[in-house]
């Protein structure tokens, strides 16, 4: 499975430009989910420095990604071009998924990929 992931608000606290802290539990759920075989692509709107200092801090602090702002080379190949839209199977972002104002990781795996993994869903 593909997994885009936004960067401030869903990985770190929203402090945009600056690097929020981050999150609790993202960095468990994103190793988790690597380590299960999925792909995760980062999905931000930084650009330019501001998403140098981004990846810097994902390297920092080991947490996993295989593509920045950009399809899978899998993806590329398969559909013969290299959309601007990220193609992913499930999109984490704060804008869309947060239960009483907030981020949480722990939810997140065991409400969608918990029960993707173990079958529940075609």
């Amino acid at each position: 499975m593909t997994i885009a992931v936004d960067f401030d608000g869903t990985i770190v606290e929203n402090k945009y430009p600056q690097i929020g802290e981050l999150q609790s539990g993202a960095k468990d759920t994103l190793l988790r989910l690597h380590e299960e075989g999925h792909k995760i692509i980062i999905w931000t709107c930084r650009s330019g420095d501001l998403l140098v200092e981004a990846m810097n801090f994902l390297l920092w602090h080991g947490i996993p990604f295989d593509q920045v702002n950009d399809n899978l080379r899998e993806n590329i190949e398969q559909y013969g071009g290299n959309s601007r839209k990220v193609c992913a199977d499930v999109y984490i972002d704060d804008s869309c998924i947060l239960w009483e104002g907030e981020i949480d990781w722990e939810r997140i795996y065991y409400q969608f990929f918990g029960e993707w993994l173990n079958g529940m869903f075609p």
